[in-house]
């Protein structure tokens, strides 16, 4: 199996993609930028890995993400690539757009062509599994039941704005085109390599 990580180099993503190499022995593409919340270091354990390969690509970069799905063939893709914080988005919310709105469409607008041209038994397993937060859903006063994956979208800054807008845009890919995704929303991950 091959899977492609996008923000493969930070921390979340760099811990996936060691456990999906050293758990499941898959080959794994990191499609990183090397942004200010990414390292190569992350990944220095793998640099010797016959199972690991690395590019440095934004999201948004057309071109060169197409040229990745079409040569690297995956079975699976994980989007972990995303402008992250509050605050930064508060600050200077241009970066969150491209990144999570416009780098999100092209991821599957891409996938979606490499996914029409695989054959049954490929387009049967292949996954987009897109990597979300639980901000997408609000603010939770200390009395309110937690949010499940029911709950209703309620963005309060550009940062989960821009994070509800990317997996509204996986949501309709897969209803409207039959593109199979995931879509987790996971609260707030303390790990090595944190920003």
């Amino acid at each position: 199996m091959k899977v492609i990580v996008t923000g493969g180099a930070g921390f979340i993503g760099s811990t996936l993609v060691k456990k999906i190499i050293k758990d499941l022995g898959y080959e794994v593409l990191v499609i990183d930028c090397l942004n200010y919340a990414s390292q190569i270091d992350a990944l220095a354990t793998l640099r010797d890995n016959s199972l690991f390969s690395f590019s440095e690509i934004d999201i948004a970069d057309e071109s060169n993400i197409k040229k990745a799905f079409f040569e690297y063939k995956p079975d699976y893709v994980f989007n972990l690539a995303a402008e992250t914080h509050v605050d930064r988005s508060i600050d200077s919310p241009e970066p969150f757009i491209k990144t999570n709105i416009i780098g999100t469409y092209i991821l599957l607008s891409v996938a979606l062509e490499y996914w029409q041209g695989l054959n049954n038994n490929r387009k049967k397993s292949f996954r987009f599994i897109q990597i979300s937060t639980d901000e997408v859903f609000g603010d939770l006063e200390i009395d309110d039941a937690p949010f499940d994956e029911f709950s209703r979208y309620d963005p309060s800054s550009p940062y989960s704005a821009s994070k509800a807008s990317s997996d509204h845009l996986v949501k309709a890919w897969n209803r409207t085109y039959n593109l199979p995704v995931i879509i987790t929303n996971c609260s707030n991950n303390y790990g090595p390599f944190q920003f």
